[in-house]
């Protein structure tokens, strides 16, 4: 196929990052702007490069592909879930005169916070450019309440055949017309952000067949889409890969470590460590459609073949495509036979028929899939760039971060040092200060099993969500309270999951002709 991939999944730039000089400014829990510190007073862990590539590439998962890897417990679409929530919380849309002016974000920021203005941008009056037009009145000169949804193209592959809206909006030349570039970095991603979109639609035309004024209806649908969305998040997301219930010990006890005095910041422990946790779930192949599967004859969705049918990462580029189109590659648009079946992402069904493959996610430990320690382009290795990122950023070590948690049963130098992995971080004096990210991993796989964070992750992942969407003055928590519950049709009255969001937008694999489940 030719093109140049860019696989690094969750962590493409956008708007500002914190530097160290910045961080060590910061004292207390005042409210630093974008980014601050939930430990300013505990001391940096310096490592130098050596020990870290050698730990770095001992994290490399040698049996990629083995059933025994995987975390049955969370589907794979959750992995990507959880990327597109990164790109929610740290989304920057000020100006690039507000950036200049307050460079590391003191003053002029938009709030990290789950109100998916990725999705929304800036409304349909300030980003026009993501909403349809409203036919019903103005003759169509402004823009509607609704989301635009884009087209694919059909290829010989796969035989699919009829007109599907099943990719994002897209420029003359193939770029996502979204509020987040980053969300057409992956195919999973991308198609990710066109459920958010037509979860949004879908609630227009609930709105408009209720008799809801026309005027009215895109912020009420905002309000529903944005509260189902944070609970879907904190419920669903959070206690999957944490435990069930912590979100309201959270609220009922309130958050000890994740603490500010009106506006939330980004804590670099959560950013730069914690929840990095999603790189060690990538698989490096993916049952993706009746198309692109395992088995005989077929071809699986690879992690380079996730990335190649993208406009940010790969070869959708508009009306630079060859005209006709020679697939697979370039394309104007998505082609048709990468439309996503949920069914093999969630668990939209109590289980799913022969043939169909419901992707577990890889268990959360200090493993990552081959494919990631090295990143094409001389991106070089992705444990490495976390580790190193975490000194420069000057993270305490994770011992220290559990000592200050006062953690009742810390990771042992013993537990840290099992393995090939533990190994290596016993050579370099590393399984007694620990850097966080690998401290974080292991808690998971010594006391999560590899099925969930263990308590230092788990703690500090909630508490960090739950403040982000605490602190939002429109969310569900600032404006009803702990006791507010989902709306929207699901599966158990009251509760609403991302399984939940498919099934109600009804679009669960188009190119199989099902909607609805």
């Amino acid at each position: 196929m030719g093109t140049d991939v860019n696989v690094q999944p969750g962590h493409g730039k956008a708007g500002r990052q914190p530097t160290r000089q910045f961080l060590d400014t910061l004292t207390g829990h005042d409210d630093p702007g974008m980014f601050g510190r939930m430990f300013p007073a505990l001391e940096p862990l310096a490592v130098d490069d050596g020990p870290l590539h050698e730990l770095a590439d001992a994290m490399k998962d040698s049996a990629p592909g083995d059933a025994a890897g995987n975390n049955v417990n969370v589907p794979a679409g959750f992995t990507y879930l959880g990327q597109f929530v990164d790109h929610d919380i740290t989304l920057d849309l000020t100006s690039f005169g507000d950036k200049e002016a307050d460079p590391m974000a003191v003053q002029n920021f938009r709030t990290p916070a789950l109100d998916l203005d990725s999705v929304y941008g800036l409304g349909p009056d300030g980003s026009r450019h993501l909403y349809a037009r409203n036919s019903a009145t103005d003759s169509g000169r402004t823009p509607g309440p609704k989301l635009l949804i884009g087209k694919t193209v059909n290829v010989p592959l796969g035989n699919v055949t009829g007109n599907h809206r099943n990719d994002l909006p897209r420029s003359p030349e193939g770029f996502a017309l979204i509020g987040d570039h980053r969300n057409d970095e992956n195919l999973v991603v991308a198609q990710t952000h066109l459920a958010m979109l037509k979860f949004h639609n879908k609630v227009c035309d609930q709105l408009a067949a209720a008799g809801k004024p026309p005027g009215e209806i895109f912020e009420e649908a905002r309000r529903i889409v944005t509260w189902h969305y944070q609970w879907m998040v904190l419920h669903d997301f959070v206690e999957r890969i944490t435990e069930k219930g912590i979100v309201a010990k959270i609220l009922e006890q309130g958050r000890r470590f994740y603490r500010f005095k009106k506006t939330p910041y980004m804590p670099v422990e959560f950013s730069a460590a914690i929840y990095r946790l999603g790189h060690s779930m990538v698989r490096e192949a993916y049952s993706h459609n009746r198309i692109f599967t395992f088995g005989p004859g077929n071809i699986p969705a690879t992690l380079d073949l996730l990335f190649k049918f993208t406009g940010l990462s790969g070869g959708i580029i508009g009306d630079l495509a060859p005209d006709p189109i020679q697939p697979p590659l370039p394309l104007p648009v998505l082609s048709s036979n990468w439309i996503i079946d949920w069914r093999r992402y969630y668990q939209v069904l109590s289980s799913n028929p022969p043939g169909v493959a419901l992707n577990a996610s890889r268990k959360i430990d200090p493993f990552v899939v081959p494919q990631l320690h090295t990143l094409p382009g001389d991106g070089g290795s992705l444990p490495f760039r976390n580790l190193k990122r975490g000194v420069l950023l000057g993270l305490p070590s994770g011992q220290d971060v559990a000592k200050a948690m006062k953690i009742k049963n810390p990771l042992t130098p013993e537990e840290i040092s099992k393995g090939s992995d533990g190994a290596v971080a016993k050579k370099h004096g590393l399984h007694e200060h620990t850097p966080l990210w690998y401290y974080i991993l292991k808690e998971a796989e010594q006391r999560g099993g590899g099925e969930r964070l263990g308590p230092v992750g788990a703690t500090l992942l909630a508490e960090v969500f739950v403040g982000l969407v605490h602190g939002d003055r429109q969310s569900y928590l600032w404006l009803k309270g702990k006791t507010w519950k989902p709306t929207l049709p699901s599966q158990v009255p009251g509760e609403f999951t991302m399984a939940d969001l498919l099934r109600f937008v009804g679009d669960i694999s188009p190119i199989d002709g099902i909607s609805t489940v």
